[in-house]
């Protein structure tokens, strides 16, 4: 049984009533400055989350997406190693948690978890909101206050994430931590934002990774370097988030849902089995034919055009979406 839908359902269920009592616009405000604390150039090595309303308006705006994105990178690696099962798991930044949450459902019996984070308010609302989910894995988890910086001591454990945390530090902190974590972990996960800059940290730490004698699962079909040219494009990936009132107070439109962008990697000390291919672009679906950009293992980056005469191939083609591995399983180019 894969739990991830279950463990989505209900963390919005417990995110939902996590703002009763702190004003709507108070709320939006916290969200909008911290929101612009994020995106800022400076890297603040320092807790940005002060006090249980930031924590509580922040999670109940970025927790899913985290989430969701925490949980794409976890089922390449489930699809890169379906035999493996992680029985420890260290959530680095982890704040109130959102990456754990995505553990907890990756895995039918979810692993032991600590969560290290510098702000208080974080873990004690993290701890708060795991003790209401019901699910064993996340009451049973450990929380536990740690800097995260370049004198953190990792202790070994079988997955490591690190989830839109490499932002906020320094680049000499970014270094130690990725180290730090591949000396520590059988398998290593780390997200960021799906942007230019975050892309840029991605492969930083991917490369510390790969020299640190790991190899890449995912997204990519192999641990060569990336074929992208530094500055032209970037590696991302895209996750549908359910929006809450919050989101739409904030940003405003009607939708129900938005997109959340994200770069990724995987990389891990056993063997996997990566994909041959992997689409890195939205599917371009035309009249008779479907656009497809991979990233390959043996031809880096190609474009292939799937037309009706390729039959089964083609009916797959259009069915499948940003991220998948291509072809898909069974099928033959």
């Amino acid at each position: 049984m894969n739990a991830t839908l279950p463990t989505a359902e209900v963390l919005r269920a417990t995110l939902a009533g996590l703002l009763d009592g702190l004003p709507p616009k108070q709320a939006a405000r916290a969200v909008e400055r911290l929101i612009a604390n994020y995106r800022g150039t400076t890297p603040t090595d320092a807790p940005v989350l002060r006090d249980r309303s930031d924590v509580a308006a922040y999670a109940a705006y970025r927790m899913p997406a985290t989430f969701e994105a925490v949980r794409s990178a976890l089922a390449a690696l489930r699809e890169a190693a379906p035999g493996w099962t992680p029985a420890t798991h260290t959530d680095v930044g982890g704040g109130t948690g959102a990456a754990s949450w995505a553990v907890a459902g990756a895995w039918e019996e979810g692993p032991r978890t600590a969560v290290l984070d510098w702000a208080e308010p974080a873990l004690a609302l993290g701890r708060e909101l795991a003790g209401l989910s019901g699910i064993p894995a996340l009451r049973a988890a450990e929380w536990r206050r740690a800097r995260i910086g370049a004198g953190l001591e990792l202790a070994p454990t079988d997955l490591i994430t690190v989830s839109y945390v490499l932002k906020e530090l320094s680049a000499d902190v970014r270094t130690a931590l990725v180290d730090s974590a591949a000396a520590a972990a059988q398998a290593v996960v780390v997200v960021e934002p799906g942007t230019p800059d975050g892309y840029a940290r991605i492969i930083e730490a991917r490369d510390r990774l790969i020299a640190a004698g790991l190899t890449v699962a995912a997204p990519c079909p192999h641990s060569d370097a990336c074929p992208i040219e530094p500055g032209t494009d970037w590696c991302h990936f895209s996750a549908r988030v359910s929006r809450s009132s919050l989101h739409r107070q904030v940003k405003g439109g009607s939708l129900p849902y938005e997109d959340e962008k994200f770069s990724y990697v995987v990389a891990t000390r056993f063997g996997t089995e990566p994909v041959a291919a992997r689409v890195t672009r939205k599917p371009q679906i035309r009249k008779g034919q479907v656009l497809l950009d991979l990233c390959t293992r043996d031809e880096a980056l190609r474009r292939a055009t799937v037309t009706k005469r390729h039959g089964e191939l083609y009916r797959a083609a259009r069915d499948v979406a940003w991220g998948d591995e291509w072809p898909p399983p069974g099928e033959n180019v």
